[in-house]
C-alpha cells in the first residue's frame, strides 16, 4: 500500500458570533466527519487532517495527524471578537510548508492537499486575507472549498481566494452536519482519486450547502 499522505486542511471560524448553538453544531460536526473517514479504509490509509480556528487569533488546534491518532478537543468559542481569516491563511502557509513532505529524486512526497474554510462573517483582517491569497495559490492545493455560513458571510470575498464557495443559509445543527457529512465525503474521494493532477471532483451538495456561481 502507498505510504503517500493526503494532507486535509481545516480552517474553522471560531469568532464571537460562532457562540452557542454554532459552535456546538461544528463540534458534533466535526465528530461525525472524523468517524465517516475513519469508516472508509483509503481515506484511513492516507488521510492526514490538520485543525485550525480562527478569532481574535489563529491558532493551530493539532498538526496533520493521521485520522485514528486524532483525538478531537471540544472547539470553544471567545465571547465577541474579529474573525482573523487573514491571519489563519498566514498559519496555514507557515505550517504546510512544515508539515508537507515535498517530493524528492529519492522519494514521493504526498499528494495535493485539500483545504475547507467555514466562516459566518467576512474577514476583519481583511488586507492581510488579500496579501495571503497569492501565497496560498502558490502551494498548489488540490483544492480550495470555502464555506459562508450564515446570513453575515460573505461569499464574494470568499471567491476571490477560490472559485468554490457554498453557502449555508443558517447555522444550525441540521445544516453543519449536512456540510460536514459534505466536507467528509469530498475527503473520501479525494483520497480514492489521489495522484490524479486534475482538482479532485466534489460530490453534489446536499439542499442545505448551496454552489455559489
Amino acid at each position: 500500500m502507498s505510504e503517500r499522505r493526503l494532507p486535509v486542511y481545516l480552517l474553522l471560524d471560531t469568532s464571537g458570533s460562532m457562540r452557542g448553538e454554532p459552535i456546538q453544531s461544528v463540534n458534533v460536526g466535526l465528530h461525525s466527519m472524523v468517524n465517516a473517514l475513519r469508516q472508509d479504509p483509503y481515506a484511513l490509509e492516507s488521510v492526514h487532517l490538520g485543525l485550525i480556528t480562527f478569532d481574535i487569533e489563529a491558532k493551530e488546534i493539532f498538526p496533520l495527524t493521521p485520522l485514528e491518532q486524532i483525538q478531537l478537543p471540544e472547539i470553544k468559542v471567545p465571547n465577541s471578537g474579529p474573525t482573523f481569516l487573514g491571519e489563519a491563511l498566514k498559519l496555514l502557509a507557515q505550517r504546510s510548508d512544515l508539515e508537507i513532505i515535498k517530493s524528492t529524486p529519492e522519494r514521493k512526497g504526498d499528494w495535493r492537499p485539500l483545504l475547507f474554510i467555514m466562516t459566518d462573517g467576512s474577514p476583519s483582517d481583511l488586507q492581510t486575507f488579500r496579501d495571503m491569497i497569492p501565497e496560498i495559490k502558490k502551494r498548489n492545493f488540490g483544492n480550495i472549498i470555502a464555506c459562508a455560513a450564515g446570513p453575515k458571510a460573505r461569499n464574494e470575498i470568499l471567491k476571490e481566494l477560490t472559485n468554490n464557495v457554498v453557502h449555508l443559509d443558517t447555522t444550525d445543527s441540521a445544516t453543519f452536519s449536512q456540510f460536514f457529512k459534505w466536507v467528509s465525503e469530498s475527503v473520501s474521494i479525494g483520497s480514492s482519486s489521489a495522484g490524479v493532477t486534475e482538482p479532485t471532483h466534489l460530490p453534489p451538495p446536499p439542499p442545505e450547502v448551496q454552489v455559489v456561481i
